[in-house]
């Protein structure tokens, strides 16, 4: 797929979404335990799964990102691209502090849908540009639907 992998923009590609979940983990930690004394809905994962999940997302969109800033596609296809990407990252990092630290369950599973409409604006703009950029996006996708489910039940329940 690519003849030369220029180091510096993988590095950069992993570390933008893999800091930015980092950062919003240590904003949560006092609150993450939260999810031990909430009503969770059916097919709720223990909550060890988090962060390994989300660390494999994370990796797949930086890998995403990678492929976008290395390719020859037209810079404005690319910069509307971005745009979604850091919109779908910025609501990402906030959705943390809504839901755990605020306990707006109901507000963040709002927040929540508006993200995943700009994951899905995300990934039509990165396949526009190259289709292994979009598809690396859609676990994460799948992922927020049933995050979304959670947070409806959890809000239901709670």
């Amino acid at each position: 797929m690519f003849s030369t992998v220029n180091l510096k923009k993988l590095v950069t590609s992993l570390l933008l979404p893999l800091l930015i979940g980092l950062f919003a983990g240590f904003l949560t930690r006092g609150n993450m335990d939260i999810y031990q004394r909430i009503s969770v809905p059916p097919l709720a994962p223990p909550s060890v799964a988090f962060p390994i999940v989300w660390t494999i997302l994370y990796i797949l969109m930086g890998i995403s990102l990678y492929i976008v800033r290395v390719s020859r596609a037209s810079g404005e296809v690319k910069k509307i691209g971005y745009i979604f990407y850091a919109l779908q990252l910025f609501f990402n990092f906030i959705w943390s502090i809504l839901f755990f630290n605020l306990g707006a369950y109901t507000f963040s599973a709002v927040w929540l849908a508006v993200m995943i409409v700009l994951i899905l604006l995300n990934i039509i703009w990165f396949g526009k540009v190259n289709n292994v950029s979009a598809y690396l996006l859609i676990p994460y996708l799948v992922w927020c639907l049933f995050a979304l489910y959670l947070n409806i039940g959890i809000a239901i329940l709670n």
